[in-house]
């Protein structure tokens, strides 16, 4: 595992997103911290969860605790491990994504992803999404005060904007350290943010980072555009004897050095594989190959 330097922290290139382990279709609690204790054995030292990673309808909390328990019962050390939760979002019986960004709801919401992950202070807060009901200054403010209090170490932003990513510096300062928006070679609307990230040394995680290789991609109105770039993507991949998801998230790496991709897993083979994209170094004739095709639209 090759890992990237986050402000003091170095954080390993490839993080595991843990929602998989605790929604719909998720595995049983075996083969969820078999998953977990996989990526700390490939040296993943990124854990993301939310509050909000639950089944509909159940109460809040159900992946970070199988963090903790997982990391409870983990064999080696695990002194280097970042885990970034985030708060801001719910999950009703119908399965829909609520946002609440009031200050009450978020520094209620820290307190119990505090008590759920038993530790004496978050290392990474996010807001999940802003709520478009609630000023956003608002919110930024509570992460403010959740950082003065000490419950927080760092915080961070989720499916913003760039706006939305300045007007959060002005009033977290360098506390602010990342931000976590949707990215992948199907779906770069977030280029502005990526870029800004970069300028600014804040790390910059796409969430959903596998969109567009998979045989899904291929269905809809979009299908062409999408074969062309799914194709690219296996082509490398078959050239260089590795999967896919390998090939996306090591070309997802290429772009800044402060990427840090999240792939979901829920098996432990999922994540061994994805961890090995940090040590895969694409030519600069497959970097080419791979961004002309996710820029095909």
């Amino acid at each position: 595992m090759r890992y990237r330097a986050w402000g003091d922290l170095k954080v390993s290139a490839v993080g595991l997103g843990a929602m998989p382990l605790s929604i719909e279709g998720r595995p049983d609690e075996k083969r969820a911290l078999a998953t977990v204790h996989a990526a700390l054995d490939a040296g993943v030292t990124l854990l993301d969860t939310a509050d909000s990673y639950h089944l509909p309808g159940q109460e809040p909390g159900h992946n970070e605790l199988l963090l903790a328990r997982a990391l409870a019962a983990y064999g080696g050390g695990t002194e280097g491990v970042l885990v970034a939760t985030k708060g801001g979002r719910g999950r009703p019986a119908d399965g829909s994504w609520t946002v609440t960004g009031t200050p009450r709801h978020l520094k209620a919401a820290a307190e119990a992803s505090l008590r759920r992950l038993g530790v004496e202070a978050i290392g990474l807060y996010q807001l999940h999404k802003p709520d478009p009901a609630v000023p956003f200054e608002e919110s930024v403010g509570a992460l403010r005060e959740l950082l003065e209090e000490g419950k927080i170490r760092l915080a961070g932003l989720s499916n913003v904007t760039s706006d939305q990513i300045h007007r959060a510096r002005a009033i977290l300062g360098d506390r602010l350290v990342s931000v976590q928006n949707r990215y992948s070679p199907d779906t770069r609307d977030s280029d502005p943010e990526l870029r800004l990230c970069a300028e600014l040394g804040l790390a910059f995680l796409p969430w959903s980072p596998l969109g567009g290789i998979s045989r899904s991609s291929l269905d809809g109105p979009s299908g062409q555009i999408a074969g062309a770039r799914h194709l690219a993507f296996h082509e490398v991949a078959r050239e260089r004897g590795v999967s896919p998801q390998q090939v996306c998230l090591a070309w997802l790496l290429s772009l800044s050095p402060t990427v840090l991709p999240i792939p979901g897993a829920s098996r432990p083979q999922t994540i061994r594989d994805s961890a090995g994209a940090a040590d895969l170094a694409l030519t600069q004739e497959e970097l080419t190959r791979l961004m002309e095709a996710a820029r095909a639209r």
